[in-house]
């Protein structure tokens, strides 16, 4: 039977969008919901509408920027300098808003800034061959004390409300930050399973040498891990800028923690070659839901963190119990 041009394109659009859940992603699906029904059973608050969607608006600011942290560390690297250029972007956006400055041209600004602190670690690794340990090591410092040089050390008030009520606001009852997590994850997940350059990063983590053989742009995959993982930094630190009304230096003070600690728990690597854009957006939700509910049962902070350090080491044992299937 002959078949007409285009004939099949509804199913291609349908496997475009298809999701392969893994036994990785499976079992870290399974803890959530591990943890939800737990709470649930020691505080009636947890399972609450209001709380969950908190949960998730909670969870935004970690998730936008392990979501970045994934690709990197899928490549075989790792970026430690997230939090600074978050700050950094934070308080220049903040200034020249203002100073005055049209909103989004200062939302682009520092989005500019993500992007060339990105840039900077992802040529330092790239191409002048440093490790992205020591590079993102020293962005750490670099990026943050640009930041305090910048403002004084002092925080930068008088956000302009509409900035605030657009970072805010909500649409259907859903926290705009939420909103902004979902359309960042939709699109890394597409660039990751359904673009050339998603093969390439998965190659290069994978066998960086093998990955060259076979002509794949190393140097430039790497690079643009980095710049994505900047950017997003950028956009989680407008997101705090809004939330708090004001833009401080010191904020993203262990992002980069939460952020790996996230990315560990969905499933990647931190040696390369593997990692899921849902098991990250999952593995922030059980990170944002730990902290709600021990927050609800009045455990106080030590034990919070604790609870987490097991978490992530219980993330490690599982991945290498399930490595390779």
């Amino acid at each position: 039977m002959t078949q007409t041009p285009g004939a099949d394109a509804p199913s291609q659009g349908l496997n475009f969008f298809r999701f392969n859940v893994s036994l990785r992603d499976a079992g870290t699906i399974l803890g959530l919901l591990i943890i939800v029904v737990v709470f649930s059973l020691l505080t009636p608050v947890f399972l609450t509408a209001p709380n969950l969607i908190n949960i998730l608006q909670q969870s935004s600011l970690n998730a936008v920027i392990a979501l970045g942290m994934t690709l990197v560390i899928i490549s075989g690297g790792i970026d430690l300098s997230v939090g600074p250029t978050a700050a950094l972007s934070a308080v220049i956006g903040a200034t020249l808003m203002v100073a005055g400055v049209p909103i989004y041209v200062a939302i682009l600004a520092a989005l500019g800034v993500g992007i060339l602190c990105g840039l900077f670690n992802g040529v330092l690794v790239a191409y002048a061959g440093l490790q992205p340990f020591i590079v993102t090591l020293g962005g750490l410092s670099l990026y943050r004390a640009l930041a305090l040089i910048y403002t004084g050390g002092n925080p930068v008030f008088g956000i302009p409300p509409e900035f605030r009520a657009l970072t805010n606001g909500t649409l259907l009852g859903i926290p705009n930050p939420v909103i902004i997590v979902a359309i960042i994850a939709l699109l890394l997940w597409i660039l990751l399973n359904k673009t050339p350059l998603g093969e390439y990063i998965l190659a290069v983590g994978g066998n960086e040498e093998a990955a060259r053989i076979a002509g794949v742009p190393v140097a430039k995959t790497k690079v643009a891990t980095f710049v994505i993982s900047g950017s997003l930094a950028s956009i989680a630190a407008m997101i705090l800028v809004g939330r708090l009304g004001a833009a401080e230096p010191t904020i993203g003070n262990l992002w980069e923690l939460d952020a790996i600690a996230a990315a560990a728990i969905g499933g990647a690597s931190l040696m390369g070659g593997k990692g899921s854009i849902v098991g990250t957006l999952i593995g922030a939700i059980i990170l944002g839901a730990l902290r709600n509910g021990l927050t609800l049962m009045n455990v106080q902070a030590f034990y919070q963190l604790l609870a987490t350090g097991i978490i992530i080491i219980a993330a490690m044992l599982i991945d290498r119990a399930t490595r390779g299937k």
